[in-house]
């Protein structure tokens, strides 16, 4: 059994120079999909329940979806509660089994985010798993606009809540489908004098491949969350899988199509999260 916790996975990227991929999960498919190519890649993989797949599948469910595989791999597996939206919500996931709990209480006043935050934070090491908190916030691609994170508030929020990942709004989008190098060196750099924590991009999906690389080899940045580019790639296989045969109505024949180019997808970007070699020596 390779279950393991946020921390567990975080420190030694940090200490590599590598970052670790929070893979969005929607279904059996595409988290099957997700550990077949983190065990080909040969690198840790963190299994991520936000929103969207807590509607479709119960929280219980999918944590003995998440464990099942876990134990099952060669590799880390890390189950990741995303955007938890309560401290009932994050309760509830720890009870299940996951092994993370993401806080986001990024739309909420600093002070009242940093209360709740430091709640789930100390729920969590009670029980020995791990807890991300957002600190500004990251926008939505033709949606909500993001707030860039302010460096002495991150210092605020990463000491006084004793969270073990922050994620931060440094140019990161939600659901941005074009790659670009938006994300803010500068700003990034300055969070990081302030505080230790490893840091996390969320709308991994909209940095391209390059800045990731290069990102993770040179700055604290751990974790880049991916989901829209591996859902466009499930939803491409599945076009392709539904239109090649007209008389093909058996789902799990057609999900079967969209197995391995969903690998495929996967490993490229596991593969943009750099390796522990990677950051240059002092």
């Amino acid at each position: 059994m390779t279950i393991a916790t946020l921390n567990e996975v975080l420190q030694p990227a940090l200490k590599g120079g590598y970052a670790v991929a929070g893979l969005v999960c929607l279904g059996w498919e595409d988290m099957r999909a997700y550990v077949e190519a983190a065990e080909a890649e040969n690198v840790p993989v963190i299994l991520q329940a936000g929103p969207g797949c807590r509607e479709h599948t119960p929280l219980p469910v999918l944590a003995k979806m998440f464990r099942h595989l876990a134990e099952q791999s060669s590799v880390p597996v890390v189950a990741h509660l995303d955007h938890g939206y309560s401290f009932e919500e994050c309760k509830q996931a720890l009870e299940c089994g996951f092994t993370s709990l993401m806080f986001d209480g990024s739309r909420k006043p600093l002070n009242q985010n940093i209360d709740e935050t430091a709640a789930v934070a100390e729920l969590a090491h009670a029980a020995s798993i791990s807890c991300e908190g957002e600190i500004g916030f990251v926008g939505y691609a033709d949606g909500e606009e993001s707030a860039g994170t302010d460096p002495d508030e991150a210092a605020r929020f990463a000491n006084e809540t004793g969270i073990d990942a922050m994620a931060v709004s440094v140019g990161n989008v939600h659901l941005q489908q074009q790659k670009s190098d938006g994300l803010n060196r500068a700003s990034v750099e300055s969070i990081q004098s302030k505080t230790g924590v490893p840091l996390v991009i969320h709308g991994g999906s909209g940095v391209s491949p390059e800045q990731r690389s290069e990102f993770a080899k040179s700055t604290n940045i751990c974790k880049f969350n991916i989901g829209t580019e591996l859902r466009m790639a499930f939803g491409t296989a599945l076009r392709i899988a539904v239109d090649s045969d007209s008389k093909l109505f058996d789902r799990n024949s057609i999900l079967k199509m969209t197995h391995d180019p969903v690998v495929e997808a996967s490993r490229a970007a596991l593969r943009s999260m750099g390796r522990p070699s990677d950051r240059p020596s002092d």
